[in-house]
């Protein structure tokens, strides 16, 4: 979903005062967001939390470090770290919530709902 979404946007966009942007807009990332939540979803609602959460942190982790390794400052790692810390939270909150909903929307065992 990375190469999909931000793969392609390589440059950075000047504006007319002269400061640069970029090189990703924003409807991209809430693009590849919104992709990532239905495969996160699925998985939780399936009690498969590690895989969703796991699954989704390093896929786009290696695929930030891959993305920006070749920046000569070597700050990309900050970048990288920053990915990996907002994957792994957010990813984590949304297969428990996720998890929780499904099993409180089930009846329990024996029929009896309390």
């Amino acid at each position: 979903m990375w190469a999909a979404w931000l793969g392609w946007d390589q440059h950075r966009d000047v504006q007319p005062d002269g400061s640069t942007t970029g090189p990703y807009e924003a409807w991209q990332v809430i693009g590849l967001v919104l992709t990532l939540l239905v495969p996160v979803c699925w998985a939780a609602s399936r009690r498969h939390i590690a895989g969703a959460v796991l699954g989704t942190t390093v896929g786009l982790t290696v695929a930030a470090f891959y993305d920006w390794s070749d920046d000569a400052s070597g700050l990309f790692v900050v970048g990288v770290v920053l990915v990996m810390s907002g994957t792994l939270g957010v990813t984590a909150l949304v297969s428990v919530v996720t998890a929780s909903v499904k099993r409180d929307g089930r009846p329990r065992p024996g029929g009896n709902p309390s």
